[in-house]
């Protein structure tokens, strides 16, 4: 389960707090993706974590020492991941991928839902899965933003192993009927892969 935590600051948009999250771990065994698109990332980091959280992303755009906050979410007992905007290179991220168990790319600009797939995040999935095989590495690939049937085949093909649906799955119809489309979708696309992609 993909939860998104803003905070009015860093993305324009408020949505849930660690009450949410605590709330909604007894109900299920899932793994708790809490994805926090807000300032000052670490100060939270130990309440998420004790309201249930398994996996834990922050920006790499607000993290000054990126390092020191993803061994910060290590420390709390999650998962760490790091997350870039549409015009954060991946570059960027030399340094700490030994460190993350995902790496989330934006395809839209955080904030809202709806949004319109941004071509340009297949390069990145592309050059994170490269990267990954060039230096023996087991971070995965995970994208949020503008996923639909129409746009599934080609995020999988460029190596996405996690993809965050919202608008797609409940913004209308049927909603187990709409995650099984885009699910199928998803797996037919994953013998073309690219070369150097592993299987999730």
């Amino acid at each position: 389960m993909h939860i998104d935590v803003m905070d009015g600051h860093f993305v324009p948009n408020l949505t849930i707090g660690t009450p949410v999250v605590k709330s909604l771990r007894p109900t299920t065994q899932a793994i708790f993706d809490v994805h926090l698109m807000i300032e000052k990332p670490d100060r939270f980091v130990p309440d998420f974590a004790d309201a249930g959280a398994n996996w834990i992303s922050v920006h790499q755009e607000v993290c000054v020492h990126l390092n020191r906050t993803l061994q910060h979410i290590v420390d709390h007992g999650c998962k760490p991941g790091v997350v870039i905007n549409p015009a954060t290179p991946v570059e960027t991220l030399t340094e700490v991928l030994d460190m993350v168990n995902l790496v989330l790319v934006m395809s839209v600009n955080p904030g809202f839902g709806g949004q319109k797939f941004i071509p340009g995040a297949l390069d990145k999935v592309r050059k994170l899965a490269q990267m990954r095989r060039d230096r023996g590495l087991n971070f995965r690939i995970e994208i949020d933003g503008g996923v639909t049937t129409d746009t599934v085949t080609d995020i999988v093909r460029a190596g996405a192993e996690i993809l965050v649906a919202g608008s797609a799955v409940f913004g209308h119809g049927d909603i187990a009927s709409q995650a099984r489309r885009l699910l199928d979708a998803a797996n037919a696309a994953i013998p073309a892969r690219e070369v150097g992609v592993r299987r999730a």
